[in-house]
C-alpha cells in the first residue's frame, strides 16, 4: 500500500516538475525543475530496491543538470523574462508532450509482457557475478524505468533547445 502511494506521489511529481521545465519562462526556474524531476526519478528507483540505479541518477544526471544550471547562469539574464514563445515552439512542444504520453501508454500496456518474464531473469542472476547481474536487471526488469528516463532526458534536451 505504502509503496503504491509513494510510486503514484513521485510519479505526479515527475510529471509536474517535468512539465513545469518545459513549460516555463525563466531558463532558470526550468532548470531547477529539471533538476527536481531527476531527484524524482531517483527517488522511485529506490522504491524499486535498484539503489545502485538511484545513486547513479543522482550523481550522473542530477550532476549534469546542476552543471546545465550553472551554464545558464553564465548564459541567460536572470532579471528580466524570456520574450513569449512564438505559435510554432508551442506546437513542437504539445507534439512532444503528446507523444510522450502515447509513449507512455504504451510502456504501460507492455508492462505486463515484461514482468511475465521474471522467473526466467530471476533464475539466472543466482549464476552470475555483480555486473552481470546488474546489466541483466537493468536491460529487464527495470528497462522500462531506463527507458523512462531516457525518453525524460530526452524531452528535457529538447526544450532546452527550444529555449536557446
Amino acid at each position: 500500500m505504502y509503496e503504491s502511494f509513494a510510486f503514484y506521489l513521485f510519479s505526479a511529481l515527475i510529471l509536474v516538475s517535468f512539465s513545469f521545465s518545459v513549460l516555463c519562462k525563466n531558463a532558470l526556474n526550468a532548470v531547477s525543475a529539471l533538476a527536481a524531476g531527476m531527484v524524482f526519478i531517483s527517488a522511485i528507483f529506490f522504491l524499486l530496491g535498484a539503489e545502485f540505479l538511484g545513486v547513479v541518477q543522482i550523481v550522473v544526471y542530477t550532476g549534469a543538470v546542476v552543471v546545465l544550471y550553472a551554464f545558464a547562469m553564465m548564459f541567460f539574464d536572470t532579471s528580466k523574462e524570456c520574450e513569449p514563445k512564438s505559435s510554432k515552439k508551442t506546437k513542437i512542444i504539445v507534439y512532444l508532450l503528446s507523444s510522450f504520453i502515447a509513449l507512455l501508454l504504451i510502456f504501460i500496456f507492455l508492462a505486463p509482457i515484461y514482468s511475465a518474464k521474471q522467473e526466467v531473469v530471476n533464475s539466472t542472476l543466482a549464476n552470475l557475478g555483480n555486473i552481470e547481474a546488474v546489466g541483466i536487471l537493468l536491460f529487464s526488469k527495470y528497462l522500462l524505468a531506463f527507458e523512462m528516463c531516457a525518453i525524460m532526458l530526452l524531452v528535457a534536451m529538447v526544450a532546452g533547445i527550444i529555449l536557446i
